[in-house]
């Protein structure tokens, strides 16, 4: 009966979209949805994930991110269960999580809510189990002993940490080969559409142009880099991919929060993306992953009561948002990253904050993916204090912030009369006072 129901979505999801795929008209006002599969429910299966994938559309989701779905390798593994990024075979799914059939469901069910799904991919290493160690040695980097090795930091000449993981050695081109293929696997048999480039620093600008070339031949997937402009590779690298991270946004984001940074580092770091980047080129924004919620720490750890302002600044800075699962129940806690844990599907007030940020995206194109739409940074007096604008044409919207927890008055040259689209009450951008933490999105 389920192989029949999965035909018959299959079928209907067919009919009405045979060519499913990315474009940045599918996704100029949504938003990126990480999904840890392990942590998403307490049974950790995609059946769980894939029953709330229409709630999603209160959150504005056009694009689905799925961590790595595959195979953990038991040989050297971390903890109980392993990283998700030790993967034993590039073209199975972890049983974990549930089978190819469970899987298409998912996919088939975010392309009828017209969603895309990008797998994450490592292409930099694989697990220990891998049977690439036996039959295909020359696949991994060697020591001068001639033993495969875990990753090295090129800096130092000294392991990264990452124990539970072997080398790929991309000098060898029957490698890259095997590796383009699996990715082939899931875009032609899965209809998957695209892919987040775990470490896409670590591995050749050739092998990603050789990927992106014969990926784009089968469709027109999304390529997310965990990357950017000023990490190995720089531009030359970057600039192949649709997409990469603003880490060092990010990281202004988290100081400013430590008062170890002020606006002014934002000003400087906005302008810096805007004049080093295509126009083409899309950034994601955020102020949470799997990566910074387990190992540097929740939202609120981070941003304590600034956590609402600084994940509304991520949806007016170019590019687009990205919401790491759990951030709209409030998530209070670090998932654990190599055992079982779980988010709690909690009442919370974050549910709203970005539900009415989707209904602003919504309302106002000004806030697409659009290389036409002019980014500006307002001076303000106030280093603690933030204001932007975007404009096109005749039209334009402002954002305006308080990051800091004191009350906060400023002056602007801006005229006219405003309203805030959050609580639709008028707004005077020439002279006005924040609260601690307070911002508005106005038009």
């Amino acid at each position: 009966m389920k192989k029949l129901l999965l035909f018959l979505t299959l079928l209907s999801v067919a009919c009405q979209n045979n060519n499913k795929s990315f474009s940045i008209d599918n996704i100029e006002n949504g938003v990126i949805y990480e999904v840890n599969v392990r942590q998403y429910s307490e049974t950790g299966h995609f059946d769980d994930f894939t029953k709330d994938i229409h709630k999603l559309k209160d959150l504005g989701v056009k694009i689905i991110w799925l961590m790595p779905i595959h195979p953990i390798s038991q040989n050297k593994r971390k903890g109980t269960l392993g990283s998700y990024y030790s993967v034993s075979n590039y073209k199975e799914v972890n049983s974990e999580f549930g089978n190819k059939e469970d899987l298409d469901e998912l996919i088939a069910e975010a392309h009828k809510n017209d969603m895309l799904v990008i797998l994450d991919w490592v292409a930099n290493h694989t697990g220990w189990d891998h049977d690439w160690i036996k039959t295909n040695p020359e696949y991994y980097t060697k020591n001068n002993d001639g033993e495969i090795t875990d990753p090295i930091n090129p800096d130092t000449g000294k392991s990264w940490g990452w124990t539970d993981v072997a080398d790929l050695n991309f000098d060898n081109m029957d490698m890259q080969n095997e590796m383009i293929e699996a990715m082939e696997y899931w875009v032609k048999e899965h209809d998957i559409d695209g892919y987040r480039l775990d470490a896409a620093h670590s591995c050749p600008p050739s092998f990603w142009k050789k990927s992106i070339d014969r990926l784009k031949k089968i469709k027109n997937v999304l390529m997310l880099a965990e990357s950017d402009g000023y990490h190995p590779g720089g531009f030359e690298l970057i600039e192949m991919f649709d997409m990469s991270y603003n880490w060092s946004g990010h990281h202004v984001l988290n100081s400013i929060y430590k008062k170890e940074k002020t606006s002014n580092d934002l000003k400087d770091n906005i302008n810096r993306n805007i004049n080093d980047y295509s126009s083409s080129h899309i950034l994601m924004n955020f102020t949470s992953n799997h990566d910074e919620n387990t190992w540097a720490g929740t939202v609120f750890d981070r941003y304590g009561k600034g956590a609402k302002t600084f994940g509304a600044i991520t949806y007016f800075l170019p590019g687009i948002p990205l919401i790491y699962n759990g951030q709209e129940y409030g998530l209070e806690k670090r998932l654990e990253f190599f055992e079982k844990d779980f988010i709690p599907k909690n009442k919370s007030d974050f549910y709203n904050f970005y539900s009415n940020l989707n209904i602003i995206k919504k309302e106002n194109d000004l806030l697409n993916i659009d290389p036409e739409i002019k980014f500006e940074v307002i001076e303000m007096e106030n280093n603690k204090i933030v204001c932007f604008k975007r404009s096109k044409g005749n039209e334009s919207m402002y954002f305006i912030a308080n990051l800091s927890n004191e009350k906060l008055e400023f002056k602007t040259e801006i005229e006219g009369d405003f309203q805030s689209l959050l609580n639709k009450s008028k707004y005077n951008l020439k002279s006005n006072s924040l609260k601690e933490w307070e911002y508005h999105f106005l038009k």
